[in-house]
């Protein structure tokens, strides 16, 4: 028999060590918020992805106004959409690095959509700023929890 077939955790707190929060974590520092508003993000997200879904889909549609019969940029910029928020709700959501930049090039995306194709989605300022301003709040936790961590 091999020597780590063998050898068995002594105390069960031995297995749940990985589950413990560090000993040297902080209530309240910059990573944990990080990490919550990528998880507010995540939810954000799924919401928007699931609702480019259902403009797919004609759910809550009139007769004779569906997906088909939208104008093709329309269809182009939701389907683009319902994919890349359900992508970024799940990178976001395990505060994967990936799912952050995911994350950001659908935020871009969109106000770059919303502001420079008014005719696809209306060209919406609410939702410019509004990108803008989350995208400033991700960058102000990711540089202040980058700041905390040791060198």
């Amino acid at each position: 028999m091999s020597e780590q077939s063998q050898r068995q955790p002594t105390r069960p707190a031995d297995l749940l060590e990985p589950m413990q929060a560090q000993a040297g974590a902080v209530r309240g520092s910059w990573t944990e918020y990080l990490v919550l508003f990528l998880r507010i993000m995540a939810a954000v997200s799924l919401a928007k992805g699931l609702y480019h879904w259902t403009q797919i889909c004609g759910i809550g549609a009139a007769p004779g106004q569906g997906f088909e019969t939208r104008p093709m940029a329309w269809q182009s910029v939701t389907v683009f959409f319902a994919i890349i928020d359900l992508v970024a709700a799940v990178g976001l959501w395990l505060a994967a690095a990936w799912g952050a930049v995911v994350w950001l090039t659908s935020v871009v995306c969109m106000a770059a959509a919303e502001l420079f194709f008014p005719a696809v989605y209306g060209g919406s300022m609410v939702v410019v700023l509004t990108a803008s301003g989350l995208l400033g709040v991700y960058l102000l936790l990711a540089v202040h929890a980058a700041r905390e961590r040791p060198g």
